[in-house]
């Protein structure tokens, strides 16, 4: 297709390009992008800071029958703060198995945050003073929330109260947790720990709009639970992070293939 000039149309004062827009109603668009409200943004954090924060009743009480003391619990929270690596540790520990072994999975489980951080650092772009601090707090629910939102700033605001409300919460439900196993008993029978992935799945259901995005998401689903009971604790994860690379070179040969038929046809 030949490619086309125009000359540049250049906004008059009166014209509809050159009226400022409008920042104070909810809805509106700036250059087309949506505008959301700070409350709206906070209410939706702080909806996933709190569902998944519950969640370290179940941590602190699984950690503490897997035979680690309160000071070592705590610290995995507040220093850790991944709740998959840490579940991950715990339920390797209390298997029996060995500890390097264990500690193993949960790295290679929380490698993804690395490559979370990849993409929310062009996002939300914070200056270099914050980042690393900013960086522990990237994590499954921070990412989400803050990729679901429709500007920079709404994405910065999502970022830091979910961070906020879920490393807070999660780190005194962890003690509670901790100091009441006993009194808890069987967390499966509370059904914490199924919260931090029922708002995860809650977030990215919506997210998956086209043909290829689900496909990705079910095979990787498939390569995650179906690899689940022949590797290590926190490799199926990243074996599921293939599915992306794979379904879309698929995508592209069959693009490409559709392209080559149209130009033999054309002949």
């Amino acid at each position: 297709m030949a490619e086309q000039t125009a000359t540049p149309e250049i906004p008059t004062e009166g014209s509809p390009r050159a009226r400022p827009a409008d920042h104070g109603t909810p809805g509106s668009t700036d250059h087309g992008t949506p505008v959301k409200s700070d409350s709206a943004v906070v209410r939706d954090s702080l909806g996933v800071g709190i569902a998944v924060g519950l969640s370290g009743f179940a941590f602190g009480v699984t950690a503490a029958g897997a035979g680690l003391d309160l000071l070592q619990i705590c610290a995995l929270s507040l220093l850790v703060f991944t709740g998959a690596s840490q579940f991950a540790l715990v339920g390797a520990l209390a298997a029996g198995g060995n500890p390097f072994t264990a500690a193993a999975g949960a790295f290679f489980l929380g490698t993804r945050n690395a490559f979370y951080g990849l993409r929310l650092s062009q996002l939300l772009a914070l200056p270099r003073t914050l980042r690393p601090f900013a960086a522990h707090w990237v994590i499954d629910e921070t990412t989400a929330v803050s990729l679901a939102q429709p500007n920079r700033r709404a994405a910065r605001l999502g970022f830091t109260v979910t961070g906020l409300t879920l490393y807070v919460l999660w780190n005194l439900t962890t003690l509670l947790g901790a100091l009441g196993a006993e009194a808890l008993g069987d967390t499966n029978a509370w059904g914490l720990d199924v919260a931090g992935p029922a708002t995860f799945l809650a977030l990215l259901a919506p997210m998956l709009r086209t043909t290829t995005e689900r496909v990705v998401a079910g095979l990787a689903v498939v390569l995650g639970l179906g690899l689940l009971p022949v590797l290590p604790a926190g490799v199926p994860v990243l074996v599921a992070g293939l599915a992306a690379p794979a379904v879309l070179w698929l995508e592209g040969r069959r693009i490409s293939n559709n392209t080559d038929k149209r130009k033999g046809a054309d002949l």
